[in-house]
């Protein structure tokens, strides 16, 4: 197998195929050593390629509080008050430096995703 950098689509779906032959190559083996080879490379150029951003800060929230099957009511002390939770969810407020980290630490939402992107 011919391993060479990937700095193409066709290259990248090449590799892609070539894993999945690979996938049940024993470690410590040649093939085994190939298929790490070929991980490395795929993150490398998905990292480069395919950014994954953090979600909006908003959407965090509700997914979080969905995920936990909390209402408005049940996350005002951590934004401060039910008025406060109206007014974050309805976009109608931003979030503070203390709510970040409020919501971080009591419904363990990541700070990247709380913060939002530029």
């Amino acid at each position: 197998m011919n391993i060479k950098p990937i700095k193409s689509e066709k290259d990248y779906k090449n590799a892609l195929k070539q894993v999945e032959e690979l996938w049940d190559a024993k470690a410590n083996s040649a093939e085994g050593d190939i298929l790490s080879i070929l991980l490395i490379l795929i993150d490398d150029y998905e990292d480069k390629h395919y950014k994954i951003f953090p979600p909006d800060p908003i959407e965090a929230i509700k997914f979080r509080m969905e995920q936990l099957g909390l209402r408005n009511k049940d996350i005002a002390k951590i934004l401060g008050g039910a008025n406060r939770v109206s007014e974050i969810l309805n976009r109608k407020r931003d979030l503070t430096v203390k709510m970040i980290r409020s919501l971080n630490k009591n419904l363990g939402i990541p700070a990247e995703s709380l913060i939002g992107q530029n």
